[in-house]
């Protein structure tokens, strides 16, 4: 059983038709955007329940749900067979173990247009309510596929016709001299560790984000929003060019 809090991934699971077994309102809770989620699920056939602020405190095990929690069939990954064939864009993530970071770079990567996000199956932060509440009605839209062994999964991306880019601050290139390859595989460490040796060696490129400041590295997330930002700046230009 997956538990969705907050409006807005409420909001976008609804809109996204994700089967949900039921939604409970805290009593009082009003406005444009709490009629929004009632009218949604009035139209989805899915029951709305009002209930006082505990229950919704004990059902959600937190208190930041905004007043609408809902409960539903836990989120299933995709098949890697399924989101390669359209997708120019994949984030590979090697072990990031925050899920306040995987929900984040699960928005970035849907807003920049990555086609999916790859996680590891173990070592890492999976599909849980606290991912779909940082990533804020993205997880509705944008695949996660669970990979079994990374490495194995870079080399068939290879195989597959994509150009594999690890972030490291070993790398030799800059995130924004590069020439984008047109399927593009993005490969991010996790935090505090950065890529694994045999990762990093399955790369085709290492590039880095210079810095300027006396901090050697970036929060994950934010690293990824400008790496990804960089490549669509990058796709944009090359489709006004032809």
């Amino acid at each position: 059983m997956a538990i969705l809090i907050g409006v807005h991934p409420v909001v976008e699971a609804l809109k996204a038709k994700r089967p949900l077994e039921r939604i409970l309102i805290a009593r009082g809770a009003g406005g444009q955007r709490i009629q929004e989620v009632i009218d949604l699920a009035r139209a989805a056939g899915t029951p709305v329940r009002f209930e006082d602020r505990g229950t919704l405190d004990r059902t959600a095990a937190a208190k930041s749900h905004q007043g609408i929690v809902a409960i539903g069939a836990e989120k299933k990954y995709a098949n890697i067979d399924d989101i390669q064939a359209n997708s120019n864009l994949l984030v590979i993530l090697d072990g990031v173990e925050d899920p306040h970071n995987l929900g984040a770079i699960i928005r970035t990567a849907h807003a920049a247009g990555a086609g999916a996000v790859i996680i590891p199956e173990r070592r890492a932060a999976g599909l849980t309510e606290t991912v779909a509440k940082s990533a804020a009605g993205a997880l509705e839209h944008l695949p996660v596929v669970q990979a079994v062994n990374i490495n194995q999964t870079l080399r068939s991306l290879k195989d597959e016709g994509y150009f594999i880019y690890g972030l490291d601050e070993r790398g030799t290139v800059n995130y924004d001299e590069i020439e984008w390859a047109e399927k593009s595989a993005v490969v991010m460490g996790g935090e505090g560790k950065g890529l694994h040796d045999l990762v990093r060696k399955n790369c085709d490129a290492l590039v880095r984000i210079p810095m300027v400041g006396q901090i050697a590295s970036l929060n994950v997330s934010v690293a990824t929003g400008i790496v990804l930002f960089a490549w669509r700046s990058s796709r944009n230009r090359a489709t006004r060019q032809s």
